[in-house]
């Protein structure tokens, strides 16, 4: 059986991803509920980090454990990856040893290149280009709020960064219409822009994008990395915060994500996370579910 990965969206199909949320609402209740389910007992997840996080350590890593299995967090101080070796010598080997992969990195072609010499299913948890596992777990939050995302219009609000991209991606796959809010110069890859067509559309203004929209999204100006940057973009972004206000302008049973971590005052406004249209945390908390049902579609389809 040929192993799946899942470096982009685009390695879902509509029906798998579709069946992916299903299944991760699934074990969502059987979380709540406490109901203990562990198929992999014995399974070993390697997590792979170029750069740090919270919320992608502890959703894969209790994801795992919940499943049975176990997990090992893999720095760059922790592998040989951080002392020179070649990335497919390093998949090579970990393809002996466990089974399954999740990276965190910084240029995509890295995780490319390590899923191209993998004989286990390689997941990324996030590249420059590309966050296609925070892109489950939106979904499954407005899915769970307000019904299949089909035929919906999202809002994208800030730069043009994985995330949108991911967002780009998710438009094709789900088959929602998507508006994207930047300055001029913060616009997403040019190629995923002309791949989808008229189901993107790029606005200067925040209100023109947000009017009668169904789902609100943003992210931190400045992302990781682009600390240097922060001052430009702090200029070049006033304007495009979301606060309630803006909500007013959107859907009357629009919600509102945000990836996190969020920068309270700057891209959104102060109250904006405690707004009841907000769904931020039940979002963070689909980060587990989400990436549960991934690593179960990737194992079963491995035969593992």
């Amino acid at each position: 059986m040929a192993v799946r990965h899942f470096l982009t969206l685009n390695d879902l199909s509509p029906t798998e991803a579709k069946q992916i949320i299903k299944r991760a609402s699934e074990l969502r209740q059987m979380h709540e509920s406490r109901t203990v389910f562990e198929p992999y007992k014995g399974r070993v997840l390697a997590m792979i980090f170029e750069k740090s996080s919270t919320r992608t350590r502890v959703s894969f890593e209790a994801g795992m454990n919940q499943f049975g299995g176990s997990a090992i967090f893999l720095s760059p101080n922790d592998t040989q990856l951080g002392r020179g070796e070649p990335i497919e010598d390093t998949s090579r080997v970990l393809s002996e040893m466990v089974d399954i992969v999740m990276i965190r990195t910084f240029e995509h072609s890295k995780i490319e290149k390590f899923a191209e010499y993998s004989s286990l299913p390689v997941i990324n948890a996030l590249t420059d280009d590309y966050h296609p596992c925070q892109l489950l777990a939106d979904v499954q939050a407005y899915t769970e709020a307000r019904g299949d995302i089909q035929g919906k219009t999202a809002v994208w609000i800030g730069d043009g960064n994985n995330m949108c991209n991911s967002y780009i991606n998710a438009a094709m796959l789900f088959d929602f219409k998507l508006n994207i809010a930047c300055p001029e110069g913060y616009e997403p890859m040019a190629e995923l822009l002309e791949k989808a067509g008229d189901r993107v559309t790029i606005y200067r203004s925040v209100e023109e994008a947000t009017k009668g929209a169904h789902l609100v999204t943003t992210d931190v100006w400045a992302s990781m990395g682009q600390e240097e940057e922060a001052k430009k973009r702090m200029a070049d972004f006033a304007g495009y915060q979301v606060s309630p206000a803006l909500m007013d302008t959107a859907d009357p049973e629009a919600v509102f994500l945000h990836c996190l971590p969020a920068h309270r005052g700057e891209e959104i406004s102060e109250d904006m996370l405690d707004d009841p249209r907000s769904i931020v945390f039940p979002q963070a908390g689909n980060r587990l579910h989400a990436q549960k049902a991934l690593m179960e579609f990737l194992l079963t389809e491995a035969g593992k």
